[in-house]
């Protein structure tokens, strides 16, 4: 069963930085979509950037400039580094990853960590 695990989420104030780290279990991490997600309070759940085994890497616009998305493979390590931070990108952080083969299609997710910027 794959286990995701966030970690690096805190409070910061505006303009400030966090890096958020995801450890996933499993033998083919490398080969995996890896993605970060975010929920606001009251919102619904969106893609905030994603990475291909291949390094093809997606961003919201919202966070395009701003935060880099990186993974080391031989840790089984996903990286989120969030700069120029905004109250906007107050939200819980959703660390997922793409089902591969057998579970093709499928997506699992990690806990999710808090982020709080404060204004």
């Amino acid at each position: 069963q794959v286990q995701l695990m966030e970690s690096g989420g805190g409070l910061v104030q505006a303009g400030g930085s966090l890096r958020l780290s995801c450890a996933s279990s499993g033998r083919v991490f490398g080969f995996a979509v890896m993605s970060w997600y975010r929920q606001a309070p009251g919102g619904q759940r969106e893609l905030v950037a994603s990475a291909t085994s291949g390094g093809k890497i997606t961003y919201a616009d919202s966070v395009k400039g701003r935060f880099t998305i990186s993974r080391d493979n031989a840790k089984n390590t996903l990286y989120l580094q969030m700069n120029s931070l905004k109250s906007e990108d107050t939200a819980v952080y959703y660390c997922a990853k793409d089902g591969l083969g057998p579970n093709y299609g499928m997506r699992y997710w990690g806990k999710g960590a808090l982020v709080t910027v404060s204004s």
